[in-house]
C-alpha cells in the first residue's frame, strides 16, 4: 500500500496510525505503518521524554512521529495574558463542581485516598505545556508532526520545518483544510464525523474528496470510520494518499487501557453506541456513550464548559470512575468504527488484516473495470 507520501516518509504502507500509548506506536511503525505517539496525556516534560526514549529503542529505526494538541484559541485573562492552571482552575463554577460531586455520588463512587494524584489532567490542551512538549520532541528524530485542534502556531512549523519534520493538521470541513494550506502545513488529516475524539459534522466519504480538491497538490489522509482494508482502498479511491487510524488500536494486545471492564465494554460496544459530546474536553468528541456523557448532555444539567475547563473540571471524576472501574461512567474517546473491535489482537495482526484486505478490494476493482473495459 504505497503512496508518494509513504514513500516519502520511508514507510511500507500508507497507514498512519495515532495512539496515546508508546508500545502500539512503535508496534505500527514496526509492522510497515507510521506510528505517531499522541503527546496530550504528558503534562511532565521528563515523562514525553521517557517514552519517547523507549520508542527510539523498539521501533528498529523506523520513522513515527508525534501528535499535539494547540488549540486555535488561548485562554487568556486581562489584557491577553497567558493563564496558568491555577488561573483557569479559578474560573471554573462552584455549580458544576457541585454537579460532579452530586453524580458520583449516585453512583456511589469512592474517593481518592488521601494524596492520591488525580491521573491525567488535560493540561495539555494549553498552548504553553503543548510547547514544553516539543521542547522536548524536537530532540528526537521525529519525521512528522501532528495537531489536532487546527493548524500549529507559526513559529512552531516553522521550527518543525527547519527540522525537516513535516507538519499535518485535522480538518473536519474543507474550509479548515484551506485554512491548513494557508498557513504552510504539508499534510491535511481529513477527518470525518465518524471518528473518535474530536471531530466534526461530515461523513468521511464526502469529506475526503472535498478536502482532496481543496487543498490539492498537497496529501491528503482520511481518517473517520476506516478499520478495514476494505475502507483503506476506498480512501484512496476518493484521492487520500493514505489513512490515519485511532480507534482499531485500542483493543490491541500492546495497548494500556486503565481498566479490564473498559477493554470488555469496546469489545461487546456496536458502531452505533457512540456519542460527540463535550463531556471530556469542553469541544464536541466522539467517546462511547455512558450514563456520564448522558448526565452532562442532559439539557437539565449545568452544561459543559470550555476548553480547558471542562477537561480540569472532570480529570478527577474520570480518574475516579477509571480506578473504581464503575461500569455505567466508565467509557472513552473511541469512532463509530467500535462495532469491528470485537477481539485483542497484536499490533502486527492488525495490520496484517488491513493490507490483505486491500489487497483484496483492490484485485476487486481491478477486476470489475477489467470487465467494464471488454
Amino acid at each position: 500500500m504505497q503512496t508518494e507520501l509513504s514513500k516519502e516518509l520511508g514507510v511500507e504502507h500508507a497507514l498512519f496510525g495515532f495512539t496515546p500509548f508508546p508500545a502500539v506506536a512503535a508496534a505500527i511503525s514496526r509492522a510497515g505503518g507510521f506510528g505517531v505517539l499522541g503527546a496530550v496525556r504528558y503534562t511532565a516534560p521528563d515523562d514525553l521524554k521517557r517514552d519517547l526514549d523507549w520508542i527510539e529503542a523498539h521501533v528498529d529505526g523506523r520513522p513515527y512521529g508525534l501528535d499535539v494538541v494547540m488549540p486555535a484559541k488561548k485562554v487568556e485573562g486581562p489584557k491577553n495574558q497567558t493563564l496558568t492552571e491555577a488561573d483557569v482552575e479559578a474560573m471554573i463554577p462552584e455549580g458544576h463542581r457541585q454537579f460532579i460531586r452530586d453524580t458520583l455520588a449516585k453512583y456511589g463512587v469512592p474517593e481518592l485516598a488521601d494524596g492520591e494524584a488525580s491521573g491525567w489532567r488535560i493540561t495539555g490542551w494549553m498552548e504553553q505545556v503543548a510547547r514544553s512538549q516539543l521542547d522536548v520532541a524536537f530532540d528526537y528524530p521525529i519525521k512528522l508532526l501532528a495537531n489536532a485542534l487546527g493548524s500549529p502556531p507559526a513559529d512552531v512549523v516553522q521550527r518543525a520545518h527547519d527540522q525537516g519534520i513535516l507538519v499535518a493538521a485535522l480538518a473536519g470541513s474543507a474550509r479548515h483544510a484551506r485554512k491548513h494550506k494557508d498557513a504552510g502545513i504539508d499534510i491535511v488529516v481529513a477527518q470525518g464525523y465518524e471518528a473518535g475524539g474530536h471531530t466534526g459534522e461530515i461523513a468521511s466519504m464526502v469529506l475526503t474528496p472535498e478536502v482532496v480538491d481543496a487543498v490539492a497538490p498537497l496529501p491528503v489522509l482520511a481518517a473517520g470510520g476506516i478499520g478495514s482494508g476494505q475502507q483503506m482502498a476506498a480512501a484512496l479511491a476518493l484521492g487520500a494518499q493514505g489513512v490515519w487510524l485511532g480507534s482499531i488500536w485500542l483493543t490491541t494486545t500492546e495497548a494500556e487501557l486503565p481498566s479490564p471492564v473498559l477493554v470488555q465494554k469496546l469489545l461487546a460496544a456496536g458502531s452505533g453506541d457512540t456519542v460527540r459530546s463535550r463531556a471530556l474536553t469542553g469541544k464536541p468528541a466522539r467517546q462511547l456513550r455512558t450514563e456520564w456523557t448522558d448526565a452532562w448532555d442532559d439539557p437539565h444539567g449545568p452544561g459543559t464548559l470550555p476548553m480547558p475547563l471542562q477537561g480540569l473540571l472532570v480529570a478527577e471524576a474520570v480518574t475516579r470512575i477509571q480506578k473504581y472501574e464503575v461500569e455505567p461512567l466508565l467509557g472513552t474517546p473511541v469512532g463509530q468504527i467500535v462495532g469491528r473491535m470485537n477481539s485483542e489482537r497484536s499490533v502486527q495482526a492488525v495490520v496484517d488484516d488491513l493490507t490483505r484486505g486491500f489487497e483484496k478490494a483492490v484485485d476487486r476493482i481491478n477486476r470489475i473495470a477489467g470487465r467494464s473495459q471488454q
